[in-house]
């Protein structure tokens, strides 16, 4: 059955009545192969035949430089190629109502529709196509890459100070082309994922037993790529259970959003989130998200914890790192300790996960299916420390039943 995804009333009538299975309008020929496959049409060289393609880009910009610099630098990457480009919000609209592309790049402030304003409506017809901001750094372009960041925009990179042509280039191949890699992985249908078919992947997990038995003294949390938009529906889904427990973030982000970003958890949530300081109390009640730039960790005492901020080298390659911050709660809180492990790249929060574990914690790991990147939180899956792994839209309900359930 060929349908669009808002027609979910008839795609659930056409199953029941015999219907095998369906594609949602626009499909890939990714989608379709791996449907065919899976019903015994064709065998796996369809599908395997169709991933070698390149990574399909849509470039959406009101700088003419900037769409020139994006194409010609993404075009000397074998794995990439730029399906079209746009303008302004409005044009990349229409244009991906005739042809759905991998990913997009988005500019933040655009004549017309702003990438904002863009972002809110792709993501109401096209859910689950990866989004990348392109943004400037300055006061304006933050509060809004933060904003699109928290509405669902899969990841960002800054664009360099002023329009050199090979600055542009040099950001380009530098942070651009891994982003879109990491949200589109070669070999991989990612299309045909995206649009429902859930991969199973076994991955271990420990017995509900051996979780926290003792009272939650703490929760800390660890994510990267897709996070802010995480942040947003799980923080707010256990918040009014905390209300006597501190909640301590690390988000991969520069010094210039995160500022932003906790105004905006803020605002959501409707309990103070602050960007944590150097010696302030952790209290209750009250959520902290690491600064950009700096380390985050909990000094003091159990009863009386205050924040450390450091200069100390990455780890990870991340400062903020999340095993920073995770081992310093492993010695403060011990088995008090509740950590969860969202979407992002890489395998920050697996050293402080195992910290954590070993001191008595648990942790919560996202999903594969509804993780952005399943990098941190697959790191922690597959090392089997992981108390429970999660669909995104029900972290927040567990993490609430094990704040209920201390004392």
């Amino acid at each position: 059955m060929i349908s669009t995804e808002h027609d979910r009333e008839q795609i659930a009538t056409a199953l029941a009545t015999g219907a095998d299975d369906y594609v949602s309008k626009p499909f890939t020929s990714d989608l379709l192969a791996r449907k065919l496959v899976e019903l015994g049409v064709c065998g796996d060289a369809a599908v395997r035949t169709v991933t070698r393609r390149p990574i399909r880009v849509f470039v959406c910009d009101d700088s003419h430089t900037i769409r020139s610099v994006l194409t010609a630098t993404l075009a000397t990457d074998p794995d990439i190629r730029v399906a079209g480009s746009a303008v302004n919000g409005q044009a990349c609209l229409d244009a991906l109502a005739s042809e759905l592309p991998d990913v997009v790049l988005l500019d933040v402030e655009m004549p017309v529709m702003d990438g904002l304003s863009a972002l809110r409506e792709i993501r109401r017809r096209h859910p689950r196509l990866p989004v990348v901001m392109f943004s400037s750094l300055t006061e304006r372009g933050a509060k809004a890459t933060v904003d699109a960041l928290v509405a669902g925009a899969n990841d960002y990179v800054a664009k360099p100070s002023g329009l050199n042509p090979e600055d542009v280039a040099a950001r380009i191949r530098s942070e651009v082309i891994t982003r879109i890699k990491a949200l589109v992985p070669r070999g991989e249908p990612v299309a045909a994922l995206r649009a429902g078919d859930q991969p199973r992947v076994a991955v271990p997990a420990r017995p509900a037993s051996t979780a926290t038995r003792g009272q939650v003294r703490g929760v800390v949390i660890a994510t990267s790529t897709g996070g802010p938009a995480a942040l947003a529906e799980v923080l707010p889904g256990f918040v009014a259970a905390a209300s006597g427990v501190p909640v301590l973030v690390v988000q991969h982000m520069p010094a210039t959003f995160t500022g932003r970003l906790a105004e905006s958890l803020g605002k959501l949530c409707g309990v103070p989130v602050r960007e944590a300081a150097e010696g302030v109390a952790v209290k209750g009640g009250e959520i902290l998200l690491a600064p950009g730039g700096r380390h985050m960790l909990l000094a003091g005492t159990a009863v009386e914890p205050r924040i450390r901020l450091t200069d100390d080298p990455p780890e990870n390659s991340c400062r903020p790192a999340a095993d920073v911050l995770f081992r310093s709660a492993a010695r403060l809180w011990g088995s008090g300790t509740l950590a969860v492990v969202l979407t992002g790249m890489g395998r920050d929060g697996l050293q402080g996960s195992r910290a954590i574990v070993e001191a008595g914690g648990s942790v919560i790991a996202q999903d594969e299916f509804t993780s952005v990147v399943w990098g941190m939180p697959g790191e922690v899956a597959r090392a089997g420390i992981a108390a429970a792994v999660l669909p995104l839209g029900q972290i927040g309900v567990e993490v609430a039943l094990r704040l209920r359930k201390r004392g």
